[in-house]
């Protein structure tokens, strides 16, 4: 299989999980009750049937059919499973708004799709039975891994954005306390002033709380979303305050001291880790490379003046 063929059908394979993603995502909606209350707020006097041969092709054909495969690969995968999932998806920030069975169904159809590029690359080579189902299981593989790669890769940077962010924070909602502001108000002047990880989180806490929510059980609940250890101790530092009758101003000074010294103590662990991470390229990759340019030309001399003289010339 040449490269340009090759290319298009990646493309294709993108295109495919790109658009099954929309129809998943309007499969969790209603298009149908949404067309009705455009219809309502026109005052048009219409039918259910004439409403529903207005929608479009995919709202009224494709987005069925999401849906049900939605609903049996609900049934199909055990409900730890799906609970699991779901927790993975709200520690990775839960990225449009994806539903358990919605992963699954995505991760179904990569492997589908890159079994059948592992079929396509054993059909181009020829191979046999035994190498073209080895192509095939290992393209499955691959494919069945790989959106779980992605998932735990975007868990892995929103918590380094938190950690990154929260001494920050904390030293804008120490000033808020301390002019003044309760501790609510402080999280919202956070959840104004930044648009990232830990001040979407603040946000929704605030939301919750006006929902009904107990501030208590909102903020155990960010936890949860997020499971960083300096959150964490945070939290738990402000809910033994609430509970004691503390200070919050001074709890949230020493707990910005303390998350800056941690934050420095980080960087000085990387540093640390610098010259070994290094190794591995400056042996391998460099120092090949420079020997290379110092001793060839000197090889050459040496092998032109030598025996090989002749041959050489």
């Amino acid at each position: 299989m040449n490269l340009p063929i090759f290319g298009l059908l990646i493309i294709a394979a993108a295109v495919i999980i790109i658009y099954s993603l929309i129809l998943l995502r309007r499969a969790e909606e209603d298009p149908l009750a949404a067309r009705i209350d455009e219809f309502a707020s026109r005052e048009e006097v219409v039918s259910i049937e004439e409403i529903e041969l207005s929608m479009p092709l995919s709202d009224r054909v494709l987005v069925p059919i999401a849906r049900r495969i939605s609903d049996f690969v609900v049934k199909l995968t055990p409900q730890s499973t799906l609970e699991r999932t779901t927790h993975q998806l709200e520690l990775a920030g839960n990225p449009r708004n994806m539903t358990a069975a919605g992963f699954w169904i995505l991760r179904l159809l990569v492997m589908v799709l890159f079994g059948a590029l592992g079929f396509l690359v054993a059909s181009n080579n020829q191979a046999g039975v035994s190498r073209t189902l080895a192509y095939i299981f290992g393209a499955l593989v691959i494919g069945f891994f790989i959106p779980g790669m992605v998932l735990r890769s975007r868990i892995d940077r929103r918590k380094q954005a938190i950690i990154k962010k929260l001494p920050d924070a904390l030293d804008l909602m120490t000033i808020c306390v301390e002019a003044g502001l309760a501790f609510n108000g402080a999280m919202q002047r956070v959840a104004e002033k930044w648009d990232d990880p830990l001040a979407n989180e603040f946000g929704r806490v605030l939301q919750e709380m006006q929902l009904g929510k107990s501030r208590r059980q909102a903020l155990r609940d960010m936890v949860d979303r997020m499971e960083v250890p300096d959150v964490t101790s945070f939290i738990a530092a402000i809910l033994q305050a609430d509970q004691l009758g503390g200070g919050v101003s001074k709890i949230l000074r020493i707990q910005s001291e303390q998350m800056r010294i941690r934050r420095r103590q980080r960087a000085e662990e990387k540093a640390q880790q610098a010259p070994v991470k290094m190794l591995f390229p400056l042996v391998f990759l460099i120092f090949p490379s420079v020997l290379m340019v110092l001793l060839g030309p000197a090889a050459l001399q040496v092998l032109r003046s030598g025996p090989l003289r002749g041959v050489l010339n």
